[in-house]
């Protein structure tokens, strides 16, 4: 009788209609951790690699202009927002460490000498400015922040990363480089 048991349970198997089958191999697969399903949560290392490629530019320049755009972004949500972007991206933290400082840079040119000074009398003038600024240090040209923009949207193109390209894109509305 024992070994009569897997013989019948095979043999069900193979009686039971496709979708029934299917439903309690994968019900299997689920609970012995081999789910073929697997999340893929947005996080900051591969948003990193997606828009260095995306963009062709190198790894340190992505991570820099990523942080950079993240730290512009920020100064546009409400403090439950920037939480809620915190919460739904892994390692942004990190990220925003790693935004170049500018505090003591000054720009070259007549346009740019311009927006330094009219920077003083505006935040959003000031925060366009710091942008443009970090991505000098990066070496980067300002045509590159909406690369680095699109990319970055890009790879929050999916279900997972929905919330997070929402809230970044709210906090760009008032970006016009």
């Amino acid at each position: 009788m024992k070994k009569l048991s897997p013989f019948i349970l095979i043999s069900a198997l193979f009686i039971a209609p496709q979708s029934h089958a299917e439903g309690w191999l994968d019900s299997l697969k689920d609970m012995l951790g081999f789910s073929e399903t697997a999340v893929n949560t947005p996080n900051v290392d591969d948003m990193v690699d997606s828009v260095s490629e995306a963009a062709g530019i190198t790894e340190q320049q992505a991570t820099g202009g990523l942080a950079s755009i993240f730290n512009y972004a920020q100064k546009n949500l409400s403090s439950e927002q920037v939480s809620q972007l915190g919460d739904a991206l892994p390692g942004l933290g990190s990220l925003l460490q790693q935004v170049p400082d500018v505090s003591e840079m000054t720009t070259s040119g007549a346009f740019a000498g311009l927006l330094d000074k009219a920077a003083s009398y505006s935040e959003t003038l000031q925060s366009v400015n710091d942008l443009k600024k970090q991505f000098d240090a990066l070496g980067l040209d300002t045509q590159q922040i909406m690369q680095i923009v699109d990319g970055a949207k890009a790879y929050l193109d999916t279900e997972e990363g929905q919330q997070i390209k929402s809230l970044l894109s709210e906090g760009l509305t008032k970006l016009s480089v």
